[in-house]
């Protein structure tokens, strides 16, 4: 089963884009994403339709950051992606005739709404400037040199 790794994704790219100081290509962003840039600019069309990012185009153009890391949760985030499907996990039918699988249904649907709401309550709790000072810290403890620690030399 494939996992919809979009907000891992997109939580990496602009925590990325966080450190650097001018505008960031599509192709830049692809790099670091592991992605083609034409995947980038689509996510990041989405991304600045919401306010959390800019383009620029021409000579020295580029995406940056357009919003206040301490003011975005990764719920933010996740309602910029569309809100993808959390669970991939459900019913075999939806509608079933045996009673022993409707109340499968019955336990497991109470089960994944909790487990949903949760979830999104936990992500509206953390902040990218939080993510961010976490990044930070880390890299303190490891390294100072932003380079030696990813691979794409963000």
């Amino acid at each position: 089963m494939r996992r919809d790794s979009r907000l891992s994704g997109v939580l990496h790219v602009l925590l990325h884009m966080a450190e650097f100081e001018k505008p960031v290509t599509s192709e830049r962003l692809a790099v670091v994403m592991h992605t083609n840039p034409v995947v980038v600019r689509r996510v990041m069309a989405g991304l600045r339709d919401l306010g959390l990012v800019a383009s620029g185009k021409g000579h020295g153009g580029g995406w940056t950051l357009s919003c206040d890391l301490d003011r975005v949760t990764l719920h933010d985030v996740y309602l910029a992606l569309g809100a993808p499907e959390i669970f991939a996990m459900g019913h075999r039918s939806e509608a079933p005739e045996c009673l022993v699988e409707q109340v499968v249904n019955a336990a497991l649907a109470t089960a994944f709404e909790d487990a949903e709401r949760l979830l999104l309550s936990r992500l509206g709790d953390v902040t990218l400037g939080q993510i961010s000072i976490d990044f930070h810290a880390r890299l303190a403890k490891r390294r100072p040199n932003l380079k030696e620690d990813c691979p794409d030399g963000a």
